[in-house]
């Protein structure tokens, strides 16, 4: 207990330290987070608006949750070295998967009436996608971004193996900062993971329309 008690004097005497590695952490994971959207939400809505991809979404959601982060990280010594690329392709195996999947069902679980009365309406294929399905596909497209947040903030701990930096270091560091450091970084990386959780989650309540949020969410 003393021990813990301990983690917020740490937190208390080591603050600008703290609030360095935190900065550091957040851009990291901002910047694994911005490439996962880019690439993962196209794809995901495309394959779901034609009902095709299936077997490669699932596969590839699978394959993310199965490789440890560290194992790929250590893997990724032998081929990119200590930098920030190792530590990226690791964190974007873990964000891309849950993004990809979820948007590929959010699509392609779409009323299907309403998809073809949209078509009847004379609407072309993206009309569809960006008019019609997108909106309806707004509840689980944020909770498979909201599953990846959490997931890269926890993951971007073991960014210290590859020299990346963040609170990691201090999470791994228990010679450097002692146990009361390794407690206190380790709270602070939950805290951030709510933090973002919350964020996301009120950005969702902005965007999605109040009947859906009930529904599909």
């Amino acid at each position: 207990m003393d021990t813990f008690v301990g983690s917020f004097t740490f937190m208390h005497d080591r603050l600008s330290l703290m609030l360095e590695k935190t900065g550091q952490h957040i851009w990291m994971c901002a910047i694994v987070i911005a490439v996962s959207l880019v690439v993962a939400v196209p794809v995901g809505l495309w394959l779901g608006h034609l009902h095709r991809g299936e077997f490669v979404t699932t596969s590839i959601s699978n394959v993310g949750r199965a490789l440890p982060n560290l194992a790929v990280i250590a893997i990724g010594l032998g081929i990119f070295g200590l930098n920030f690329v190792n530590i990226a392709v690791a964190l974007l195996i873990t964000a891309i998967p849950p993004i990809l999947s979820q948007a590929y069902l959010a699509v392609d679980q779409v009323d299907p009436d309403t998809v073809r009365a949209a078509r009847g309406m004379g609407l072309t294929p993206l009309q569809v996608l960006l008019k019609v399905e997108l909106p309806l596909a707004l509840p689980l497209l944020f909770s498979g971004i909201r599953i990846a947040v959490v997931y890269v903030i926890s993951a971007a701990t073991l960014a210290t193996v590859a020299g990346g930096g963040g609170l990691g270091d201090i999470v791994l560091g228990q010679a450097n900062y002692g146990l009361e450091g390794v407690i206190a970084a380790a709270l602070w990386v939950a805290a951030l993971a709510l933090a973002a959780d919350g964020l996301i989650a009120l950005i969702q309540r902005l965007l999605v329309p109040k009947g859906l949020r009930a529904s599909r969410a």
